[in-house]
């Protein structure tokens, strides 16, 4: 009796022993690593026009306004930007009248309503067969070359701050034996891919040239009843983060290009998120709550922005 009083004692132990080991072991919890690794607000890019630079099926009937390899890269270019997560992309096809509008109005390129615009163009496209033959056997090669430049302009200075060109290619090739083998007619994604090609070696750059600045944004309103500024929660915006407000730095003409370059503003505050609001990322704003040693004048709020406070 004793022996089984010890054994059930025994087991009992390790039961216990085994169920405080499982009760130790806690699954870790998983911390949110885009916090962790900080967000990204996202930057409204304009492609503002995707042209065809090329002879390429330019007949008599040829429509520039509705150019497909245009629409074709403008499409790829959307695509790979969309993918990224960092952007919020506001197509804008009339470019002549946006930009004819930004003249006659003081806020210049900034009417246009994004961060940044794209001008591109497919400046080189060409399609060839090569083939081999021998005794046995042959081969045919369809080939699609395709070169596609771009210009990125940072909206609030007027300045080209990247440009580039890419170039791409595709090839489909068929093998033919003793008369045995594939054979391919003629393929149209192959243009797809080799635009596609050409664009991939410019996109990570676009990328980190509009991420490497600090997002800036304006006021929309500054009175007693509300403070508000562009953006929202589209672009990442939360309430309670904070921003820096800037007056904006001296304009002065660089002499050897001519061209106006704004110099670095003077923070002056900050700017706390209270809410959000807006039912599209172009008509999206926030109400904010300034503090800061100078007051804002609400009858200049050209004057200043809002700059996101890099760690």
């Amino acid at each position: 009796m004793k022996k089984v009083l010890l054994l059930i004692t025994l087991l009992s132990i390790g039961t216990l022993a085994n169920a405080q080991r499982k009760v130790e072991i806690v699954e870790p919890v998983k911390q949110n690593l885009s916090d962790a690794a900080g967000r990204v607000i996202k930057r409204k890019v304009a492609i503002g026009r995707f042209s065809n630079e090329t002879q390429y099926a330019k007949g008599i009937f040829y429509d520039k306004e509705n150019d497909p390899m245009g629409k074709q890269a403008l499409d790829i270019l959307s695509a790979k930007l969309a993918a990224s997560g960092k952007f919020i992309l506001l197509e804008r096809g009339d470019l002549a009248a946006l930009l004819e509008e930004a003249k006659k109005n003081d806020g210049g390129l900034a009417t246009i309503g994004a961060d940044y615009m794209i001008i591109g163009s497919v400046t080189e496209f060409g399609r060839k067969n090569v083939g081999k033959s021998g005794v046995f056997s042959s081969t045919k090669s369809q080939i699609v070359e395709a070169a596609v430049a771009i210009r990125l302009v940072d909206v609030s200075t007027g300045l080209i701050i990247y440009s580039d060109e890419g170039k791409g290619m595709a090839e489909l090739t068929t093998r033919t034996t003793m008369g045995v083998g594939g054979k391919a007619d003629y393929d149209a994604t192959l243009s797809d891919k080799a635009i596609s090609e050409a664009i991939g070696q410019l996109v990570e750059n676009i990328i980190n040239k509009c991420t490497d600045k600090p997002w800036r944004t304006y006021f929309l309103s500054y009175d007693s009843d509300a403070q508000l500024i562009a953006g929202g929660a589209s672009q990442g915006i939360r309430i309670g983060d904070r921003f820096a407000v800037k007056t904006k730095g001296k304009r002065v003409k660089n002499p050897q290009t001519g061209v106006m370059i704004e110099l670095p503003g003077k923070q002056i505050g900050t700017v706390t998120i209270l809410s959000t609001s807006g039912d599209t990322p172009e008509t999206e704003y926030a109400q904010v709550a300034y503090e800061g040693d100078i007051s804002i004048d609400a009858d200049k709020l050209t004057d200043y922005y809002i700059e996101e406070i890099k760690p």
